[in-house]
């Protein structure tokens, strides 16, 4: 039986070689071409927020297939609907990406840096004590500064508005960025793997009411962790109140622990964290909410 099986082995081996004595230059070619392109598309698509979507469209494929294999009747018939339409819906979905494709193949540049394709959720020590030292002068200066930590969601096509750097954390660089008049001082820094990746970033702003006397900068912190699951750390030019926005809330009032709490302890349960901050902020200043929009 093994010597059966070993001889139809070699057989569909000495088939498949057969096979590659009909292949061309050209079909070599064609191949390259398709790869090299298809490599491209999941590099950017990895990049971006793209994944985190397309992610969700491979949980719809998973849960048709099991809905067909229970014999799922209402669920199957459910997604299959929504695939029926689902060409349009991604077009509409991912509008703003394909856009932004196409535009750089019109200019010729097909090979684009998006950044590193990892994101790192956790950060060092040393970076952690870089950000926060940095957040605290910027606030006793009464500095303006947006801060935007990635995690898991990749900011790529964010961090394209800026200026790549690719440096070091640390707090005399990023003090020196937000330094009033200085050419990077306008826009958000994006701290990805532990490195300051770009900075002069812009920002998508959040469309709801957070606060009239909230800015631009609170606003994009906001936006940010609207589309994303990144940390955006705020320092107010007019008040120096440090601020922190997830998961579309922003919280104000930020002390050195309470930063220290929260960049140190990546393990933590954020929902946890910010109802307990939020009920302490509350009971010192029971106005806020309403002043601020339960922003």
């Amino acid at each position: 039986m093994l010597l059966d099986y070993f001889k139809n082995y070699m057989m569909d081996v000495s088939l498949s070689f057969k096979s590659l004595q009909g292949v061309t230059l050209n079909d070599a070619l064609d191949i390259l071409i398709v790869a090299f392109f298809a490599y491209k598309v999941i590099i950017w698509i990895r990049d971006t927020r793209t994944w985190s979507l397309l992610k969700g469209f491979f949980f719809l494929i998973l849960a048709s297939a099991a809905s067909y294999f229970f014999k799922l009747t209402t669920v199957s018939w459910l997604i299959t609907n929504t695939f029926s339409v689902g060409l349009i819906a991604l077009i509409v979905i991912f509008q703003p990406e394909l856009r932004k494709a196409l535009e750089q193949l019109g200019k010729g540049k097909v090979s684009v840096n998006l950044g590193s394709a990892q994101a790192s959720a956790n950060l060092t020590p040393q970076s952690a004590n870089g950000i926060i030292e940095a957040t605290l002068e910027l606030s006793e200066d009464q500095t303006g500064a947006l801060i935007i930590i990635e995690q898991g969601v990749p900011l790529g096509d964010h961090e394209q508005t800026g200026i790549y750097l690719d440096a070091v954390i640390s707090a005399q660089l990023l003090v020196n960025i937000f330094e009033d008049k200085t050419p990077l001082h306008d826009g958000a820094v994006l701290i990805r793997n532990n490195r300051i990746a770009a900075a002069a970033c812009i920002l998508p702003l959040t469309e709801r009411e957070i606060g009239k006397k909230l800015g631009t900068r609170h606003r994009a912190a906001v936006g940010v962790s609207e589309v994303s699951d990144a940390i955006a750390i705020v320092v107010s030019e007019e008040t120096a109140t440090i601020s922190v926005a997830s998961g579309g809330l922003l919280r104000r009032g930020f002390k050195r622990d309470e930063l220290f709490t929260l960049l140190n302890n990546p393990q933590i349960k954020r929902h946890a964290f910010w109802k307990g901050h939020d009920d302490a902020e509350n009971a010192e200043n029971p106005e806020q909410d309403a002043e601020h929009g339960n922003a």
